[in-house]
Protein backbone atom coordinates (compact mmCIF):
# COMPACT_ATOMS: atom_id res chain seq x y z
CA UNK A 1 0.00 0.00 0.00
CA UNK A 2 1.52 3.30 -1.13
CA UNK A 3 -0.73 5.94 0.50
CA UNK A 4 -3.06 5.89 3.48
CA UNK A 5 -5.56 8.74 3.48
CA UNK A 6 -6.72 9.47 7.02
CA UNK A 7 -10.08 11.18 7.41
CA UNK A 8 -11.79 11.63 10.79
CA UNK A 9 -15.51 12.32 10.57
CA UNK A 10 -18.13 13.61 12.98
CA UNK A 11 -21.66 14.54 11.96
CA UNK A 12 -20.53 15.21 8.39
CA UNK A 13 -23.57 13.85 6.56
CA UNK A 14 -23.82 16.94 4.36
CA UNK A 15 -20.27 16.80 3.02
CA UNK A 16 -18.67 13.38 3.56
CA UNK A 17 -19.83 11.91 0.23
CA UNK A 18 -18.22 14.79 -1.66
CA UNK A 19 -14.97 14.29 0.25
CA UNK A 20 -14.92 10.53 -0.44
CA UNK A 21 -15.62 11.03 -4.14
CA UNK A 22 -12.71 13.45 -4.36
CA UNK A 23 -10.39 10.66 -3.16
CA UNK A 24 -11.97 8.14 -5.52
CA UNK A 25 -11.34 10.59 -8.37
CA UNK A 26 -7.59 10.76 -7.75
CA UNK A 27 -5.30 10.04 -10.70
CA UNK A 28 -3.17 8.02 -8.25
CA UNK A 29 -5.14 4.88 -7.38
CA UNK A 30 -2.97 2.87 -4.97
CA UNK A 31 -4.47 4.22 -1.76
CA UNK A 32 -6.59 3.23 1.20
CA UNK A 33 -9.02 5.63 2.82
CA UNK A 34 -9.18 5.19 6.60
CA UNK A 35 -12.35 6.87 7.80
CA UNK A 36 -12.59 7.19 11.59
CA UNK A 37 -16.01 8.04 12.94
CA UNK A 38 -15.87 10.12 16.10
CA UNK A 39 -19.26 9.14 17.55
CA UNK A 40 -21.46 10.76 14.91
CA UNK A 41 -25.14 11.11 15.74
CA UNK A 42 -26.35 11.79 12.20
CA UNK A 43 -26.27 9.59 9.09
CA UNK A 44 -22.52 9.99 8.45
CA UNK A 45 -21.69 6.31 8.98
CA UNK A 46 -24.56 5.09 6.83
CA UNK A 47 -23.37 7.30 3.98
CA UNK A 48 -19.80 6.04 4.38
CA UNK A 49 -20.89 2.41 4.27
CA UNK A 50 -22.70 3.03 1.00
CA UNK A 51 -19.27 3.50 -0.59
CA UNK A 52 -17.57 0.46 0.92
CA UNK A 53 -19.61 -2.14 -0.97
CA UNK A 54 -18.16 -1.02 -4.31
CA UNK A 55 -14.71 0.14 -3.21
CA UNK A 56 -12.63 -2.10 -0.95
CA UNK A 57 -10.04 0.67 -0.55
CA UNK A 58 -12.41 2.52 1.78
CA UNK A 59 -12.03 1.25 5.34
CA UNK A 60 -14.38 2.78 7.91
CA UNK A 61 -13.84 2.33 11.63
CA UNK A 62 -15.04 3.95 14.84
CA UNK A 63 -12.84 5.73 17.36
CA UNK A 64 -12.55 4.10 20.77
CA UNK A 65 -11.72 7.47 22.34
CA UNK A 66 -13.29 10.90 22.37
CA UNK A 67 -12.43 13.88 20.21
CA UNK A 68 -10.37 14.62 17.13
CA UNK A 69 -6.97 13.72 18.60
CA UNK A 70 -8.08 10.27 19.70
CA UNK A 71 -9.73 9.72 16.33
CA UNK A 72 -6.58 10.73 14.46
CA UNK A 73 -4.27 8.51 16.52
CA UNK A 74 -6.71 5.61 16.28
CA UNK A 75 -6.72 6.09 12.52
CA UNK A 76 -2.93 6.30 12.37
CA UNK A 77 -2.72 2.89 14.06
CA UNK A 78 -4.80 1.43 11.18
CA UNK A 79 -2.82 3.03 8.35
CA UNK A 80 -0.65 0.68 6.28
CA UNK A 81 0.66 3.04 3.59
CA UNK A 82 4.21 4.24 3.16
CA UNK A 83 2.86 7.79 3.18
CA UNK A 84 0.01 9.20 5.22
CA UNK A 85 -2.20 11.93 3.73
CA UNK A 86 -4.66 13.89 5.81
CA UNK A 87 -8.16 14.68 4.61
CA UNK A 88 -11.19 16.29 6.24
CA UNK A 89 -14.79 15.36 5.66
CA UNK A 90 -15.82 18.84 4.54
CA UNK A 91 -13.00 19.44 2.05
CA UNK A 92 -12.12 18.30 -1.47
CA UNK A 93 -8.86 16.92 -2.84
CA UNK A 94 -8.33 17.82 -6.49
CA UNK A 95 -7.55 14.90 -8.85
CA UNK A 96 -3.75 15.19 -8.97
CA UNK A 97 -3.20 15.87 -5.27
CA UNK A 98 -2.07 12.40 -4.15
CA UNK A 99 0.00 11.77 -7.29
CA UNK A 100 1.86 15.07 -6.94
CA UNK A 101 2.67 14.61 -3.27
CA UNK A 102 3.61 10.95 -3.75
CA UNK A 103 6.02 11.83 -6.55
CA UNK A 104 7.58 14.63 -4.54
CA UNK A 105 8.24 12.50 -1.46
CA UNK A 106 9.60 9.69 -3.63
CA UNK A 107 12.06 12.08 -5.25
CA UNK A 108 13.04 14.09 -2.14
CA UNK A 109 14.09 11.72 0.62
CA UNK A 110 15.32 14.57 2.81
CA UNK A 111 11.76 15.92 3.15
CA UNK A 112 9.47 14.43 5.78
CA UNK A 113 6.25 16.32 5.02
CA UNK A 114 4.84 18.01 1.96
CA UNK A 115 1.66 20.09 1.85
CA UNK A 116 -0.07 21.93 -0.98
CA UNK A 117 -1.55 25.33 -1.53
CA UNK A 118 -5.30 25.43 -0.93
CA UNK A 119 -8.27 27.19 -2.47
CA UNK A 120 -10.26 29.14 0.13
CA UNK A 121 -13.88 28.08 -0.11
CA UNK A 122 -15.73 30.50 2.09
CA UNK A 123 -17.07 34.02 2.29
CA UNK A 124 -13.93 36.18 2.13
CA UNK A 125 -15.95 39.30 2.93
CA UNK A 126 -17.71 37.82 5.94
CA UNK A 127 -14.65 35.93 7.19
CA UNK A 128 -11.84 38.19 6.03
CA UNK A 129 -9.51 37.06 8.83
CA UNK A 130 -9.68 33.43 7.78
CA UNK A 131 -9.32 34.33 4.11
CA UNK A 132 -6.22 36.41 4.92
CA UNK A 133 -4.78 33.50 6.88
CA UNK A 134 -5.23 31.18 3.89
CA UNK A 135 -3.56 33.75 1.65
CA UNK A 136 -0.64 33.95 4.10
CA UNK A 137 -0.17 30.16 4.17
CA UNK A 138 -0.28 30.03 0.37
CA UNK A 139 2.67 32.43 0.22
CA UNK A 140 4.85 30.12 2.31
CA UNK A 141 6.29 27.44 0.04
CA UNK A 142 9.88 26.50 0.76
CA UNK A 143 11.45 25.07 3.91
CA UNK A 144 13.38 28.22 5.01
CA UNK A 145 10.24 30.39 4.81
CA UNK A 146 8.04 27.80 6.51
CA UNK A 147 10.55 27.33 9.32
CA UNK A 148 11.15 31.06 9.79
CA UNK A 149 7.41 31.76 10.07
CA UNK A 150 6.48 28.83 12.29
CA UNK A 151 5.90 31.05 15.34
CA UNK A 152 3.51 33.34 13.47
CA UNK A 153 0.77 30.82 12.75
CA UNK A 154 0.32 27.24 11.56
CA UNK A 155 1.88 27.30 8.07
CA UNK A 156 -0.13 24.38 6.68
CA UNK A 157 -3.76 23.56 6.05
CA UNK A 158 -4.03 20.27 7.92
CA UNK A 159 -6.05 18.42 5.22
CA UNK A 160 -3.42 19.31 2.62
CA UNK A 161 -0.45 17.52 4.19
CA UNK A 162 1.18 14.20 3.36
CA UNK A 163 4.03 12.81 5.46
CA UNK A 164 6.14 9.71 5.78
CA UNK A 165 4.64 7.10 8.09
CA UNK A 166 8.21 6.31 9.19
CA UNK A 167 8.15 9.57 11.15
CA UNK A 168 5.70 7.91 13.51
CA UNK A 169 7.23 5.25 15.72
CA UNK A 170 3.91 4.55 17.45
CA UNK A 171 0.47 6.08 17.13
CA UNK A 172 0.90 7.71 20.53
CA UNK A 173 3.86 9.84 19.40
CA UNK A 174 1.87 11.32 16.54
CA UNK A 175 -0.87 13.73 17.62
CA UNK A 176 -0.82 14.86 21.25
CA UNK A 177 -3.82 15.69 23.40
CA UNK A 178 -3.95 18.95 25.31
CA UNK A 179 -5.26 22.50 25.35
CA UNK A 180 -3.71 23.28 21.98
CA UNK A 181 -4.36 22.68 18.26
CA UNK A 182 -3.15 19.12 17.65
CA UNK A 183 -1.92 19.77 14.10
CA UNK A 184 0.06 22.93 14.86
CA UNK A 185 1.69 21.26 17.87
CA UNK A 186 2.79 18.40 15.62
CA UNK A 187 4.34 20.75 13.04
CA UNK A 188 6.18 22.66 15.77
CA UNK A 189 7.40 19.43 17.37
CA UNK A 190 8.63 17.99 14.08
CA UNK A 191 10.26 21.26 13.04
CA UNK A 192 11.95 21.41 16.43
CA UNK A 193 13.32 17.94 15.71
CA UNK A 194 14.71 19.15 12.39
CA UNK A 195 12.24 17.36 10.13
CA UNK A 196 12.24 19.18 6.81
CA UNK A 197 8.88 20.28 5.41
CA UNK A 198 7.81 22.00 2.23
CA UNK A 199 4.78 22.84 0.12
CA UNK A 200 3.91 22.27 -3.52
CA UNK A 201 3.12 25.45 -5.46
CA UNK A 202 -0.02 23.90 -6.96
CA UNK A 203 -3.49 24.48 -5.47
CA UNK A 204 -4.61 20.89 -4.88
CA UNK A 205 -7.17 21.10 -2.05
CA UNK A 206 -10.43 23.02 -1.74
CA UNK A 207 -10.52 24.12 1.90
CA UNK A 208 -14.06 24.86 3.02
CA UNK A 209 -14.68 27.36 5.79
CA UNK A 210 -17.81 25.97 7.41
CA UNK A 211 -19.59 27.15 10.59
CA UNK A 212 -18.95 23.81 12.33
CA UNK A 213 -15.22 23.67 11.59
CA UNK A 214 -13.38 22.80 14.80
CA UNK A 215 -11.24 25.90 14.53
CA UNK A 216 -14.44 27.86 15.13
CA UNK A 217 -16.04 25.71 17.82
CA UNK A 218 -13.30 24.11 19.94
CA UNK A 219 -11.42 26.07 22.63
CA UNK A 220 -8.20 24.26 21.67
CA UNK A 221 -8.18 26.42 18.54
CA UNK A 222 -8.82 29.70 20.34
CA UNK A 223 -6.09 32.38 20.01
CA UNK A 224 -4.90 31.83 23.59
CA UNK A 225 -4.23 28.16 22.86
CA UNK A 226 -2.03 29.09 19.89
CA UNK A 227 -0.11 31.66 21.94
CA UNK A 228 0.66 29.16 24.68
CA UNK A 229 1.92 26.40 22.41
CA UNK A 230 4.00 28.87 20.37
CA UNK A 231 5.58 30.22 23.55
CA UNK A 232 6.57 26.73 24.70
CA UNK A 233 8.32 25.81 21.47
CA UNK A 234 9.80 29.29 20.93
CA UNK A 235 11.28 29.20 24.44
CA UNK A 236 12.70 25.72 23.89
CA UNK A 237 14.29 26.85 20.63
CA UNK A 238 15.74 30.04 22.15
CA UNK A 239 17.31 28.13 25.04
CA UNK A 240 18.90 25.65 22.68
CA UNK A 241 20.02 28.20 20.09
CA UNK A 242 21.14 31.34 21.93
CA UNK A 243 23.90 31.99 24.41
CA UNK A 244 22.41 32.79 27.81
CA UNK A 245 24.39 36.06 27.71
CA UNK A 246 22.94 37.32 24.45
CA UNK A 247 20.53 40.25 24.96
CA UNK A 248 16.98 39.55 23.75
CA UNK A 249 14.79 42.45 22.68
CA UNK A 250 11.08 42.42 21.91
CA UNK A 251 9.76 44.47 18.99
CA UNK A 252 6.44 45.87 20.17
CA UNK A 253 5.61 47.38 23.56
CA UNK A 254 1.81 47.24 23.45
CA UNK A 255 -0.44 45.38 25.86
CA UNK A 256 -0.96 42.38 23.58
CA UNK A 257 2.77 41.99 23.04
CA UNK A 258 3.44 42.20 26.79
CA UNK A 259 0.97 39.36 27.30
CA UNK A 260 2.95 37.21 24.86
CA UNK A 261 6.17 38.12 26.64
CA UNK A 262 4.74 37.01 29.97
CA UNK A 263 4.27 33.52 28.50
CA UNK A 264 7.95 33.41 27.53
CA UNK A 265 9.01 34.67 30.95
CA UNK A 266 7.11 31.76 32.50
CA UNK A 267 9.16 29.48 30.25
CA UNK A 268 12.38 30.93 31.67
CA UNK A 269 13.29 33.52 29.01
CA UNK A 270 14.71 36.89 30.15
CA UNK A 271 14.65 40.11 28.14
CA UNK A 272 16.69 43.30 27.84
CA UNK A 273 13.96 45.65 26.63
CA UNK A 274 11.34 46.62 24.08
CA UNK A 275 11.60 48.20 20.62
CA UNK A 276 8.78 50.35 19.25
CA UNK A 277 7.89 52.90 16.59
CA UNK A 278 5.38 54.84 18.71
CA UNK A 279 6.99 58.07 20.00
CA UNK A 280 4.64 58.05 23.04
CA UNK A 281 6.13 54.73 24.24
CA UNK A 282 9.80 55.38 23.51
CA UNK A 283 11.79 56.29 26.62
CA UNK A 284 9.33 54.70 29.01
CA UNK A 285 9.95 51.81 31.38
CA UNK A 286 7.54 48.92 30.74
CA UNK A 287 7.53 45.91 33.05
CA UNK A 288 10.86 47.19 34.44
CA UNK A 289 12.37 47.19 30.94
CA UNK A 290 13.28 50.18 28.73
CA UNK A 291 11.47 50.98 25.49
CA UNK A 292 13.78 52.22 22.73
CA UNK A 293 13.19 53.46 19.20
CA UNK A 294 13.63 51.08 16.29
CA UNK A 295 16.20 53.59 15.05
CA UNK A 296 18.35 52.95 18.13
CA UNK A 297 18.69 49.16 18.00
CA UNK A 298 22.14 48.45 19.49
CA UNK A 299 23.43 46.28 16.66
CA UNK A 300 26.98 46.30 18.05
CA UNK A 301 25.81 44.31 21.12
CA UNK A 302 24.58 41.42 18.90
CA UNK A 303 20.97 41.63 20.04
CA UNK A 304 18.45 38.92 19.32
CA UNK A 305 15.09 40.40 18.34
CA UNK A 306 11.69 38.77 18.61
CA UNK A 307 8.99 40.63 16.70
CA UNK A 308 5.51 40.20 18.13
CA UNK A 309 3.69 42.50 15.72
CA UNK A 310 0.52 40.84 14.43
CA UNK A 311 -0.20 42.84 11.28
CA UNK A 312 1.13 41.00 8.23
CA UNK A 313 2.23 44.14 6.40
CA UNK A 314 4.00 45.45 9.50
CA UNK A 315 5.72 42.08 9.97
CA UNK A 316 7.09 42.29 6.44
CA UNK A 317 8.30 45.86 7.04
CA UNK A 318 10.06 44.83 10.25
CA UNK A 319 11.71 41.85 8.56
CA UNK A 320 12.97 44.02 5.71
CA UNK A 321 14.24 46.68 8.11
CA UNK A 322 16.19 44.17 10.19
CA UNK A 323 17.65 42.59 7.08
CA UNK A 324 18.79 46.03 5.94
CA UNK A 325 20.61 46.40 9.27
CA UNK A 326 22.59 43.31 8.34
CA UNK A 327 20.75 40.98 10.71
CA UNK A 328 19.89 37.45 9.60
CA UNK A 329 16.49 35.86 10.08
CA UNK A 330 16.47 33.13 12.73
CA UNK A 331 20.17 33.78 13.45
CA UNK A 332 19.60 37.35 14.77
CA UNK A 333 15.83 37.74 14.81
CA UNK A 334 12.61 35.78 14.54
CA UNK A 335 9.15 36.90 13.47
CA UNK A 336 6.36 35.73 15.77
CA UNK A 337 2.78 36.74 16.50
Amino acid sequence: MKISVLMPVKNAANTVARAIRSIQSQSFTNWELIIVDDHSTDSTLQIVHQFTADDHRIRPTSSVGQGITDALNFGVSHCKGRYLARMDADDVSLPDRLASQFSFLNENWDVGLVATRVNFKGDSALNAGYANYVDWTNHLINWPDLRANRFVESPFAHPSVMFRRSLIKTSTNCYRSGDFPEDYELWLRWMDAGIKMTKLPEYLVDWYDTPNRLSRTDRRYAPAAFFHIKAQYLATWLKRTLSKYRPIWIWGAGRITRTRVELLVKEGISFTGYIDVDPSKIGRITNDLPVISYKDIPVSTQPYIISYIGNRGARDDIRNYLLQLGLKEEVDFIIAA
